[in-house]
């Protein structure tokens, strides 16, 4: 049971959505992210949802907080990629 379900969830709440995000060059994630879980540490070079094209890095095992629309597969080389939403 979801005791929070008629909640507002606001933008320091949790994620409630995870999906394995693949980096991709054309394509915009499905969701737009509130965070990335990497398994393996590396770089990030992402579109945010305000439109802004950077690299970041990410370490493994734990929560990036970052809103993106897209991973892109070149300059990408951390692995294991999770989005949370």
């Amino acid at each position: 049971m979801d005791q929070f379900r008629t909640s507002q969830p606001g933008l320091e709440s949790p994620a409630s959505g995870v999906f394995a995000l693949v980096p991709d060059d054309a394509q915009d994630l499905p969701v737009a992210t509130r965070g990335i879980n990497a398994a393996v540490s590396g770089y990030l070079r992402l579109t945010t949802v305000d439109g802004t094209v950077g690299t970041v890095f990410v370490a493994a095992g734990t929560v990036f907080p970052i809103r993106a629309r897209r991973v892109w597969a070149t300059g990408t080389d951390a692995a294991g990629l999770a989005g949370l939403y």
